[in-house]
């Protein structure tokens, strides 16, 4: 109960600070450690044994070594440990209805408050013994290891570690391991209701961290470069105690003859640019707080002198991302795959004459995260194997795209490139923090 009061009182305070200043209030280190284990624990209470009924495995093992951790294992993970420790082993079992989940772990002591250590070296001083008298003693009827073809974060058994583990399994339960990829995509793509109601409250400290970034009071023009800015996002990430999983990037589209900035990879884009009156400014940025991550990218305008708004083409081509989300988001139902989401959405966009591209991926424990893969930038005719996941509720995506458009004042095409973070549920698809709906300026008009 305490701990619960805990989480509502923070669920509480930040709704208030959210509507009432510029900034939520941040947790310190001990309070954020205090939320990320209650998230946790109840994850592992009451979301686990629903995942594992679903897709049919009545025992779940993880291995991992110290440094060399299981993806989803370092999800498990108390906020007290930073890492496994020597050989760390965990066991899931479900016992079915009201029993819920045996949660075990094979160590030398409790993974913090949530996993019982049941290794006594006393009676196995062989920690793989130890597992096996687990095994024996509960006789599951399936397996799961974490290994995967398609999906990384569900491949995190090692080579040595699983074979191993099969030499030390008794040869008639052989047949009964299996791939637990569907169930390590589950844990990691689906968020629980305590994630749901604090992840709106992390986008927006993104977003707010965003137009601190991009305004007037960290740019002037014909003196800031693009990598000035890109490392005033780093800092300020840093200053709000926050991490980044991945380093900003900010570029620019401009009226100049013979620009061929929209047809840049990212790999060519160049390191800097000093910032000119009349660019459009394009931003890549995401934030790490309480386990859980934001991606997102927005489009900013640079005044010229005596310009008070951003020219009419440029918002024209604004609309039509806002367009290709809404087409994209329309697409979002349970049991579509990717794959035929990308098909149906740029198929749509297509009769409505927009030339779009779509690259959206799950989001939520990991950045790129585990689930149904909607396009590559890349492989805009499907994904095998990612794309052909199919799509679950109380799923996270960062909404990724771009829609391509002439504008008569430069008289070339821009790229309006957005990513923006949501939830799929029982009832549709939402903008954790809303979207982008115009571009902003530099200086700001009121």
């Amino acid at each position: 109960m305490k701990k619960y009061l805990l989480f509502a009182s923070f669920v509480l305070f930040t709704s208030f600070l959210f509507a009432q200043t510029p900034f939520p209030e941040r947790l310190s280190e001990r309070e954020r450690a205090a939320v990320v284990d209650e998230i946790l624990a109840d994850r592992l209470d009451n979301l686990l044994p629903q995942l594992m009924r679903r897709e049919g495995l009545d025992m779940w093992i993880l291995i991992s070594r110290e440094y060399n951790e299981d993806p989803v294992m370092k999800t498990i993970l108390p906020s007290t440990w930073l890492s496994a420790r020597r050989r760390t082993i965990m066991v899931f079992f479900d016992r079915g209805g009201k029993e819920g989940i045996d949660k075990i772990a094979i160590a030398r002591y409790s993974v913090g408050k949530l996993l019982k250590g049941e290794w006594d070296v006393d009676v196995y001083p062989d920690q793989w013994e130890a597992l096996m008298s687990i095994i024996a003693a509960r006789d599951p009827k399936k397996i799961g290891l974490n290994y995967s073809t398609d999906f990384a974060l569900a491949d995190g058994l090692v080579h040595s570690e699983y074979e191993l583990f099969m030499e030390k399994l008794p040869p008639q339960l052989h047949n009964r391991v299996t791939s637990a990829q569907r169930l390590a995509i589950a844990w990691l793509e689906t968020r629980s209701q305590k994630e749901l109601e604090i992840y709106p409250m992390i986008c927006h400290m993104g977003h707010r961290i965003l137009q601190e970034g991009l305004s007037e009071n960290t740019i002037h023009p014909g003196i800031t470069t693009t990598d000035d800015v890109v490392w005033a996002l780093r800092q300020k990430v840093r200053d709000y105690g926050f991490d980044t999983w991945f380093h900003p990037s900010v570029s620019i589209q401009r009226n100049e003859k013979g620009n061929q900035e929209f047809l840049r990879s990212f790999s060519r884009r160049p390191e800097q640019q000093i910032i000119l009156p009349g660019d459009l400014l394009h931003v890549d940025f995401g934030i790490s707080y309480l386990r859980l991550n934001t991606d997102q990218q927005q489009h900013f305008y640079v005044l010229k002198p005596g310009e008070t708004e951003v020219p009419k083409g440029i918002q024209a081509a604004f609309k039509k991302g806002n367009r290709l989300q809404d087409i994209l988001v329309n697409q979002f139902k349970k049991g579509k795959t990717g794959n035929q989401i990308l098909a149906d959405a740029l198929a749509q966009a297509k009769s409505e004459g927009i030339e779009a591209s779509i690259y959206t991926h799950p989001i939520g424990l990991h950045g790129h995260a585990a689930g149904p893969t909607i396009g590559m930038w890349d492989q805009q005719g499907g994904v095998k194997g990612k794309g052909d996941y199919p799509l679950f509720p109380n799923t996270a995506y960062s909404i990724e795209l771009f829609a391509a458009a002439e504008i008569p004042e430069w008289g070339k095409p821009v790229r309006i490139m957005l990513e923006e973070d949501g939830v799929f549920t029982k009832d549709g698809f939402y903008f954790l923090d809303g979207r982008m709906t115009e571009i902003l300026t530099i200086p700001r008009r009121k």
